[in-house]
């Protein structure tokens, strides 16, 4: 019973985490994808100038666009994400003879890229459609059954996992990456300070750092996979990885054009991350106190 209480709460802390973290960035997630799937140089000072304008044109609101999309991918993926990594950590501490806690590098990375593997492949759906609903106007899907209902019929049901390829892809380096370096910050923290708990906010430094480091590793992926997305819509055709990261480099330059609204994701990112992994960390801590 304890094994199932363990797992309910993970569930519960992660999908928590994964709102959280969400809607805090969803205005900057959104001006990100726009940039991301159009050939439009990216500037700070554009992506501002794009943010203000939408608020000028459709209401402070419309910045939210597609995040009630965002929660319904993100909330069941955080949650099975944050959920399997603990499992994974149990179950590779049990095959190498260390408790979860206690993970070497290897595993720990592993541990990670499994996670964010398994939450990926069983919600990317949901990501392709708040991918959708982001670049387009309001007019054109009016809510998520609605996006789900016009890709089936007018563009067949695998178009549902197009981009799915790289999306995995950027999830084994960004997930694994990140798990390992907050989780290796923690272990380093524990050794160092003598305390056994970090506090909120040295939690947050720490999730903003494997924010950092897991999303410029995977970004590339990134921008291809919104491409393969989103290619129903923008006029792009639809195409393999090889020939969407050939037709970026050719159109818009290697860095400009695959690393196109990094410095974005490097405000977006450990802001989300820190949050989330710090949301993550004192639900468990709540919930286990509530249950003793």
């Amino acid at each position: 019973m304890s094994d199932h209480r363990q797992v309910l709460s993970s569930l519960l802390s992660g999908a928590l985490a994964g709102a959280l973290a969400k809607t805090a960035v969803a205005p900057l997630d959104r001006t990100k994808i726009i940039f991301q799937v159009s050939s439009k140089r990216f500037s700070a000072k554009e992506a501002f100038r794009l943010l203000y304008f939408t608020y000028l044109n459709e209401g402070f609101l419309s910045l939210w666009r597609g995040n009630s999309a965002t929660m319904v991918r993100v909330v069941p993926y955080a949650a099975i994400q944050f959920s399997a990594h603990e499992e994974y950590k149990r179950i590779l501490g049990h095959y190498y003879g260390f408790r979860g806690e206690a993970l070497p590098p290897w595993p720990r990375l592993l541990a990670g890229a499994l996670a964010g593997t398994t939450a990926a492949s069983l919600t990317y759906p949901l990501d392709l459609v708040r991918a959708r609903m982001a670049v387009t106007p309001k007019e054109m899907y009016s809510n998520i059954f609605h996006v789900f209902i016009r890709i089936s019929r007018e563009e067949g049901l695998k178009t549902l996992y197009h981009g799915f390829t790289p999306t995995v892809l950027g999830v084994i380096p960004y997930a694994g990456l990140s798990f390992f370096t907050y989780e290796t910050l923690k272990s380093l923290h524990r050794e160092y300070s003598g305390r056994p708990q970090p506090y909120p906010f040295e939690r947050m430094i720490f999730g903003a750092c494997a924010g950092l480091i897991g999303q410029s590793a995977s970004y590339p992926l990134d921008v291809v996979r919104r491409r393969m997305q989103t290619a129903g819509v923008t006029g792009h055709p639809h195409a393999s990885i090889a020939h969407t990261l050939r037709a970026i480099v050719r159109e818009e330059g290697a860095v400009r054009g695959l690393y196109k609204g990094l410095s974005m994701n490097w405000l977006k990112g450990p802001i989300a991350v820190g949050i989330s992994f710090t949301t993550f960390d004192l639900m468990q801590i709540l919930l286990r106190h509530l249950q003793s």
